[in-house]
């Protein structure tokens, strides 16, 4: 009997929903409602169909502490859940590295693969899982699987799948695809939606292990000696591979392939207007996260999770507050948010790039205050967890305990620190904070010195592997 596994590709970047996301705190890792992360929603969408241990993540070294804190919050995966790619080299890559890690794991050329992007959004993930299980009979029948999402609207921003046999009743739980589409124009997007025979194409992938590489040996010769080498060998090469999508590389060459409709309200939440069509709306047609009082207000969306937020006679706004940035702009326009995050980083703003509150693997923190030769933070840390062993050059630390008890080292002294005390930490001294109890400990820091960027940190031991 075959076994199913999934790959969640995890590795992705981008702005698009700034201030909310930032080049150090892409979508997949923020939370977007009123469940977890992007992340842990489509881990915990997997888990309907597949058990933990069959559950992986694929990433780059520079998400991999991020993804497996987020990952192991969400679901009991396995210790080696998490496939870390040397280099990006766009969705072929990760995806046939995941593949030969499963091939070394003990995966068959009958088993199933399920192969989703970590950053969508979908809200019935009753009828996602029953996509997901004629996907799997699909592949079983020797089809390379897409899921393809009935179009809501004109999209030029989404390559297509044109399925003539979908406007007919499906025997099996899915038609067979006869090719895709890049972006259209509005006007062949227009045609696209009104004809019922054009799907978008959602980057969800399910397959076999024997399909795939029978497919790709055909479709990417060069690209399937390299993988077929193992592990070590594809590792080796992988940063010379060329930077390939799988749907190029595979799918638009492959010769059976499959598609199954996803009528559960996906969205790949690519801009906060996206966002705003898949959220739930009061009675003026009014998306809230957060606090926030609108009166006389309609058609708009408004973020706010750090203070409170009054509309009054605004109609079809977005508002998205941050600690440190808001953003104000009208419906139907909100991808100009990409030249604002140009001209931060012409400008050499902090705020294009980096997070006021971000989770680590030990917890997370919030910047509550940041000036010249100054910042305070407020740091949480789960219980158990600690940060590494290090030191900075240009900052010293005061530590002030809020709640919990610290166990504090400094230059190879332990200590511990209890509620309403706290402890100075010199420059250059060697320290590590952690917490030894069953509650969250809550600490506030101040920083001080010349220069209080991140990357003034040199680790000397680290629980997480983190250089």
């Amino acid at each position: 009997m075959s076994n199913v596994y999934a790959l969640v590709l995890a590795g992705g970047s981008g702005v698009r929903l700034w201030p909310r996301s930032r080049e150090e705190l892409p979508k997949q890792f923020l939370s977007l409602g009123e469940g977890g992360t992007l992340l842990q929603e489509t881990m915990s969408r997997m888990l309907r169909v597949l058990p933990p241990e069959r559950l992986y993540a694929v990433a780059g070294a520079k998400w991999s502490a991020l993804v497996s804190f987020q990952a192991r919050e969400a679901a009991p995966v396995s210790d080696g859940f998490l496939i870390e790619e040397p280099a990006a080299r766009n969705t072929a890559p990760a995806i046939l590295l995941g593949c030969e890690t499963l091939r070394e794991k003990g995966a068959s050329n009958d088993d199933v693969v399920i192969v989703a992007p970590s950053d969508h959004l979908v809200k019935d993930v009753a009828r996602f899982a029953q996509a997901l299980q004629s996907a799997v009979e699909a592949a079983h029948a020797g089809f390379m699987v897409t899921l393809g999402v009935s179009p809501t609207r004109p999209e030029t921003g989404f390559g297509y799948i044109h399925c003539p046999s979908a406007r007919q009743k499906a025997e099996n739980g899915y038609f067979q695809v006869e090719r895709f589409v890049e972006k259209p124009s509005l006007e062949l997007a227009l045609r696209y939606m009104e004809s019922g025979e054009y799907f978008w194409n959602g980057g969800i992938f399910v397959f076999t292990l024997g399909t795939l590489y029978r497919e790709m040996e055909q479709a990417s010769p060069d690209l399937y000696e390299v993988a077929r080498k193992g592990c070590a060998s594809f590792l080796k090469d992988f940063e010379t591979l060329p930077s390939i999508s799988f749907d190029y590389a595979v799918m638009e060459r492959a010769s059976r392939v499959a598609m199954v409709k996803l009528d559960a309200g996906w969205s790949d939440v690519g801009s906060w207007d996206t966002l705003y069509e898949v959220l739930d709306k009061d009675d003026s047609s009014n998306a809230i996260l957060g606090d926030a009082i609108l009166r006389d207000s309609e058609g708009c969306l408004v973020d706010s999770r750090y203070r409170l937020t009054a509309l009054v006679d605004a109609k079809d706004l977005i508002v998205v507050d941050s600690p440190d940035a808001l953003f104000i702009t009208k419906r139907d326009t909100s991808q100009k948010v990409r030249g604002v995050v140009e001209k931060l980083k012409a400008d050499g703003r902090k705020e294009a790039v980096q997070a006021p509150e971000s989770a680590r693997p030990w917890g997370a923190y919030r910047i509550l205050c940041e000036e010249d030769r100054f910042k305070i933070k407020r740091i949480v840390i789960t219980p158990g967890r600690r940060l590494s062993l290090q030191y900075h050059h240009h900052r010293s630390e005061h530590w002030i305990v809020v709640r919990g008890a610290a166990l504090v080292e400094i230059d190879g002294q332990e200590r511990f620190v209890h509620e309403g005390e706290s402890v100075f930490i010199p420059k250059s001294a060697r320290h590590r904070l952690g917490n030894p109890g069953k509650v969250e400990l809550e600490i506030v820091e101040i920083q001080g010195g010349e220069y209080l960027g991140e990357d003034d940190i040199v680790r000397l031991d680290d629980d997480f592997k983190r250089t």
